[in-house]
């Protein structure tokens, strides 16, 4: 069946409706590590609860806690103790649709190397600037991309064998997607919900972590972006956007000029 592995670092508000909604899903039987990791609140402790309280008996549902503040390792020690050929890495915030995994293991059900994600959805932003900048964002070419992954990625096992452990880089879902070329992509059409993080400040230091996150994969494995596949953003279409919707083109542009112009390092920032 399958594997679901969630890195959680202090997401204690997230936690509980990110696994209320996956032990809500139509699969009959899954297992579920949450591993959380350097975590000063109380992400494990609602973590179990909500196992104990919600997940159906034939799940088998664990939650790991470490000091160790990382993602990859995080990811990887999830991945020790997956006993399922068929894994999905799920991102503490995301909420999924019932009928997505099981989605998810129909779909990865071949002896070829396949990766899938769901549909993903925006739901709406608390903040004016998030709400524009979603909106343009969402119009990117690399939105356009079967199967783009963000918050929510399964491989089956042939798959999964195409990488060793999860290196310790930035961009780990990018890594993992670019491991497979766009027709081994599967997106299905059930969906699930990615916050996108509120406020300029915030998207400004998540677009510096995503920026920075590129460059190292550039830096480290060569060759490896080629494999994107998304289609071109041509001047025609950019003139297109920026019509259509001139205000979500001024924020996002906003927040790039201001990656460009602020320092700092790529520290761990949730979201988008």
């Amino acid at each position: 069946m399958l594997t679901v592995i969630i890195p959680a670092s202090n997401e204690e508000l997230w936690i509980g409706p990110c696994l209320s909604a996956l032990c809500a899903s139509s699969l009959p039987q899954a297992q579920v590590i949450v591993v959380a990791n350097g975590c000063k609140d109380k992400t494990a402790d609602l973590a179990r609860q909500v196992f104990a309280e919600e997940a159906p008996e034939s799940w088998d549902c664990t939650v790991l806690d470490f000091a160790t503040g990382s993602k990859p390792f995080a990811l990887n020690q999830g991945d020790a103790l997956a006993k399922y050929p068929v894994r999905a890495y799920l991102d503490a915030d995301v909420i999924v649709s019932r009928g997505l995994l099981a989605a998810l293991v129909s779909a990865l059900s071949t002896d070829a190397p396949r990766y899938a994600s769901g549909t993903p959805k925006i739901p709406p932003a608390r903040s004016a600037v998030t709400r524009a900048y979603a909106r343009f964002w969402k119009g990117l070419p690399f939105n356009q991309t079967t199967a783009p992954g963000y918050g929510l990625f399964a491989v089956n096992a042939a798959g999964r064998a195409r990488w060793q452990e999860f290196p310790a880089i930035i961009s780990d879902d990018t890594f993992v997607r670019l491991q497979f070329q766009p027709d081994e992509r599967v997106q299905v059409n059930d969906t699930y919900l990615w916050p996108m993080i509120e406020g300029f400040a915030a998207l400004t230091r998540v677009r510096r972590r995503q920026d920075a996150g590129v460059k190292e994969l550039e830096r480290l494995y060569p060759g490896l972006l080629e494999r994107e596949g998304k289609p071109p953003l041509s001047k025609t279409r950019l003139v297109g956007m920026l019509l259509q919707d001139p205000v979500g083109f001024a924020t996002y542009a906003a927040v790039s000029l201001a990656v460009r112009l602020k320092r700092g390092g790529p520290a761990f920032t949730r979201g988008r």
